[in-house]
């Protein structure tokens, strides 16, 4: 009976969902093209909780999607992540950002590619099947017309993210499928949250830091 918090912050997404036994009671977000966790993501917090009539005091658990995406709005989710847990004294939970973002596409029998944009024909990308179970590990990768093609020339591929636009003017393949402009969302996180928390798969709150994938470059 685990009521969870959510936090998503690796993109221009800020999301918060709160969830029990992993199915989702509520959601804010702001899917503006700009990066506005700093001023909504704890008043996103407050207002999830005091609609359900509830504190941080009745929550089981934190989770916080872990990377890869932005370093400062990682910085921020997983800040604001640990200082709740620190002082409610309850567990923090780790999502990688691209299992919930291959979680918004559905498919019957193939291959799932969560793909992030970076910079210019740059990705992060992971590769799932249609249990999304975990084929290939996350990689900042470029782009070209060859990217992903031992899993093309298999099965059906669906391409999903923020980053796809880009793969899309490159790619012909017929197997390719493609879902737009899909940014990471807290709902997702639910129900991946839940099974971790199940089995106790928790990070250390002291410290755990976000998986960039890339050092930071300022500017």
């Amino acid at each position: 009976m685990a009521l969870i918090l959510c936090l998503e912050t690796a993109t221009t997404n800020c999301s918060v969902a709160l969830s029990k036994n992993g199915q989702l009671l509520a959601l804010k977000e702001d899917k503006s093209n700009n990066y506005s966790h700093a001023e909504k993501l704890h008043v996103f917090i407050d207002e999830i909780l005091n609609e359900n009539n509830l504190g941080v005091q009745n929550l089981d658990a934190v989770a916080v999607s872990k990377g890869p995406g932005s370093y400062t709005g990682l910085r921020i989710g997983v800040s604001a992540a640990k200082g709740l847990c620190f002082s409610l004294g309850i567990p923090l939970i780790a999502i990688p950002t691209l299992n919930s973002l291959a979680a918004q596409a559905e498919l019957e029998k193939g291959f799932i590619v969560p793909m992030l944009d970076a910079r210019r024909m740059e990705v992060y990308a992971s590769v799932f099947d249609e249990n999304l179970d975990e084929l290939r590990e996350t990689k900042a990768e470029v782009l070209d017309e060859n990217s992903f093609s031992h899993f093309l020339e298999k099965n059906t591929t669906v391409f999903v993210g923020n980053g796809v636009e880009k793969f899309k003017a490159i790619c012909t393949h017929p197997n390719a499928r493609f879902i737009l402009d899909k940014l990471p969302s807290a709902k997702e996180m639910c129900s991946l949250a839940e099974a971790k928390y199940k089995i106790s798969d928790t990070e250390d709150v002291a410290y755990f830091e976000p998986y960039y994938l890339k050092d930071f470059i300022a500017g």
